[in-house]
Formats: C-alpha cells, structure tokens, sequence
C-alpha cells in the first residue's frame, strides 16, 4: 500500500480490496489474529485484515466501506471525519467570522478559508458552482459579473488579485 505521512505519526494511504486471495498460506487478519478465509480481504498499514475488522476505533465505521483514506495516530485507526474530529484544527470563516468546525468541508481562497454557504459573491449573494470563476478583490469573493461591473464604474483598479 503506498502511504504518506502528515503531521508526525499520522499515517494516510489507500485500502485497497483484493479478491481472492493468493494461492498458498491464507494471510493472518491484525485486527482479530485469526486467518482470513473470506473471498476478500483488505491491506492497510502494510496489514491484512477481514472487511469487518478493519474498522474506525470511535464510529465502528468499516473503512473499506467509507473510503479509501484512513488516518492513525496515538494508535488508532480513524475514519477521516473522526481524525478531523479528535485532531483536526478549528479556524474562522473569513465571511462570517463563526467558528468552521475541523470535520467541515470548506472552500479556500488564498490564505481565506470558507464554510460552504458562505462562499458566495459578497456584493450579490450568488453561490458558486463547479467552474464558475471567481475574483478576490480585497479580500472580497466576487462573481465575474460584479467583479467586471467594478472595473468598468472604476471602483478596482485593472490588477486582478
């Protein structure tokens, strides 16, 4: 399994599912130490285990069922919502100033980050969707059309940040 690290002892890599195992000495299971005689089973952390016992030590999340990223640190095995959860940092929405949880999925520009809803034009409210451009003008998220409407009334200067 090809892995990385971050942040010290944090492990993240794949788990890939393999079906029927290899011919020959069936593989020990790390999470139950019994063999694994299943069609299928998972290799994480350079371990073999069971579908069911490789699972997420706060939720009981099967992680060959939720992703392919799992996360360990202080000798757990973690789903990537509880890691965030339990390690993650906490920072402030540059739009509304509340609190983004370390669990919540957000939108970055630059040095900014963004809960979701609020990542919309400043001037007009008008979400984002996959594509769409948008500008940041001191330190305001625009929409192309209220960005060129203050270019042309001359309110920004010609330099697109």
């Amino acid at each position: 399994m090809p892995s990385c690290t971050m942040h010290g002892d944090v492990a993240t890599g794949g788990v890939p599912m393999l079906s029927v195992q290899p011919k020959g000495k069936q593989k020990g299971c790390a999470g139950c130490n019994r063999k694994i005689k299943d069609r299928y089973l998972l290799k994480a952390l350079d371990q073999y285990w069971h579908e069911d016992c490789l699972k997420c030590a706060c939720c009981d999340c099967r992680l060959g069922e939720v992703g392919s990223t799992l996360y360990t640190k202080a000798n757990l095995i973690l789903c990537r919502r509880d890691y965030l959860r339990l390690f993650g940092t906490t920072g402030n929405c540059a739009a509304c100033s509340k609190l983004i949880p370390a669990f919540e999925m957000v939108m970055r520009a630059r040095d900014n980050v963004y809960h979701l809803d609020c990542f919309a034009c400043q001037l007009c409210n008008q979400r984002f969707c996959v594509g769409d451009k948008f500008f940041l003008k001191n330190n305001m998220i625009l929409c192309q059309m209220d960005y060129e409407e203050g270019q042309l009334n001359g309110t920004f200067d010609s330099h697109v940040q």
